[in-house]
């Protein structure tokens, strides 16, 4: 849904999952670019502007923040703020304002009914970074689940856009 928002916007776009034999539950990882110009390349993403973490606890197992830079920006799905996700020494070198805690599983929850964290992400996503619109996202969404399923999935996205530009929001001290 993230590059159909910013083909939404007239940008180009590239998305790529990467599935192997992954059991239910498995990490996997997925990339996204975006670009005002053709994007030819097709290879994975080594060195990522932004990170979209749904399960903190990748934190701790996995390479999730390998290539990235103090300027990356790092979304995580948790309702902890950084500083008690035991991470800090992993992304003290980002700039501030960089990495950012949303409830993204409870405001699903909340407006979904059930834990699918992809659409606040998205909403959280566009205000961390400002790189795609919150309508481009509502269109995307909107695009891809009618009906009444859309607007509860748009009404996360709206729910944790809004929690990231209010004051208050969790961000990294780093």
């Amino acid at each position: 849904m993230l590059s159909v928002a910013a083909f939404t916007e007239g940008r180009h776009a590239q998305a790529l999952p990467t599935f192997g034999s992954e059991r239910t539950g498995a990490p996997v990882t997925s990339f996204c670019r975006i670009d005002d110009v053709g994007i030819r390349a097709h290879e994975p993403i080594t060195s990522p502007d932004a990170v979209i973490i749904q399960d903190p606890t990748l934190l701790h197992v996995a390479p999730v923040l390998v290539g990235t830079s103090p300027d990356t920006y790092v979304l995580i799905n948790s309702s902890r703020p950084v500083e008690d996700l035991g991470v800090e020494p992993l992304v003290s070198d980002f700039r501030t304002g960089r990495v950012l805690t949303v409830p993204a599983t409870e405001l699903a929850r909340q407006h979904i009914g059930r834990p699918l964290p992809g659409a606040p992400l998205l909403g959280a996503f566009s205000a961390l970074t400002g790189l795609i619109s919150l309508e481009s996202v509502a269109t995307a969404i909107r695009q891809r689940f009618a009906g009444a399923l859309g607007e509860a999935n748009v009404a996360a996205a709206r729910a944790a856009y809004e929690s990231v530009v209010q004051p208050g929001t969790r961000f990294a001290d780093a």
